[in-house]
């Protein structure tokens, strides 16, 4: 704990880092302060020419590969590979099953190939980037959990491999399922961090029950706490929404102050914040990126989190309902 108080004493960014930073603040960017609702704008993980911090996103990629960690190297090469890899024809003759039917052959499709989440919610067009677009009337969210002994060692760059280990799983996940779909005669495509596709994965993650959203910015989940990554499969298979999910964690993440105050870069507070239009948790984005480009994706506000401390997530969830119905709430 003394090294990470100390590490954000002392943090300062890297000039050759900070030559690259934009006129524009990325806060204004994420519409933070804005009263109207509006969708999200791209910011980040996004074609690195299209977005006024993309010269910051390559110096990462530069920054990290001087770096090297076990095993990051290859999975960015497998991943790679993935996403190159051609979608399976659409059947010409669509299987005829009833919306619940789909629903749940989607789940138990999707469990069987190694997610560990599977939600579903009908496309709404706020979560869908300006200046991008999709057809598609539903989106199946999975969650791949990481391996949180590793993710511990967060900032450092074990913890790194750890995070492109499941980005590739999670991205191989969505992949063979959106070819499963398209071989049941329906179009689909999968799309999986941290190169973002049309889609800001959160809202619709938040909206088919994966959790709540934590003082870190990310979502805490009933079972698995913050410790976990999204990818997504976008498609016109009739199916069934699934409902959101309420941990009310706000109970702990208010008086909670282990994230707020572990973060090196002192991008977290104890406040919510409008933006676009939403009262919500939000971690700044300026003070943020510095440190994540500079450690490898850092991820410390994860790992530190109570919640993701391997099966302490339900004990907390039912500590908190307990808690509520003792007061009548």
């Amino acid at each position: 704990m003394r090294r990470r108080l100390i590490q954000k004493q002392h943090f300062q960014p890297d000039p050759d880092q900070m030559r690259l930073w934009p006129d524009i603040s990325g806060n204004t960017i994420n519409g933070l302060g804005e009263t109207d609702v509006r969708p999200p704008s791209p910011i980040y993980w996004h074609a690195p020419d299209a977005t006024p911090h993309g010269h910051l996103q390559q110096w990462m990629g530069a920054h990290s590969a001087k770096n090297p960690a076990p095993g990051r190297e290859q999975m960015i090469e497998e991943r790679t590979a993935i996403q190159s890899r051609k979608p399976v024809a659409i059947a010409e003759a669509a299987v005829q099953k009833d919306p619940g039917e789909w629903h749940k052959r989607v789940q138990d499709k999707a469990a069987a190939l190694g997610a560990e989440l599977v939600g579903i919610a009908p496309m709404d067009p706020l979560w869908i980037f300006e200046g991008y677009k999709t057809d598609k009337p539903w989106i199946i969210m999975l969650g791949v959990v990481m391996d949180h002994e590793i993710l511990s060692s967060a900032p450092e760059p074990l913890a790194s491999s750890e995070v492109v280990k499941q980005y590739t799983r999670g991205e191989r996940i969505a992949r063979d399922l959106a070819d499963w779909i398209r071989a049941q005669g329906f179009d689909a495509e999968g799309h999986c961090g941290p190169m973002a596709g049309p889609v800001n994965l959160i809202p619709p993650a938040l909206a088919c029950g994966f959790g709540e959203l934590g003082k870190h910015g990310s979502i805490i989940n009933r079972r698995y706490g913050a410790s976990f990554r999204l990818a997504s499969v976008l498609t016109e298979m009739p199916l069934v929404e699934d409902q959101q999910d309420t941990l009310n964690v706000d109970d702990i993440c208010l008086n909670c102050q282990i994230c707020e105050r572990d973060c090196p870069a002192g991008a977290i507070t104890d406040e919510k914040q409008l933006v676009r239009g939403v009262e919500k948790w939000y971690v700044d984005f300026d003070k943020c990126l510095p440190f994540f480009n500079e450690h490898h994706g850092c991820a410390l506000c994860l790992a530190v989190c109570p919640w993701s401390t391997p099966g302490r997530a339900p004990s907390m969830a039912e500590k908190v309902e307990r808690r509520r119905e003792r007061k009548g709430i």
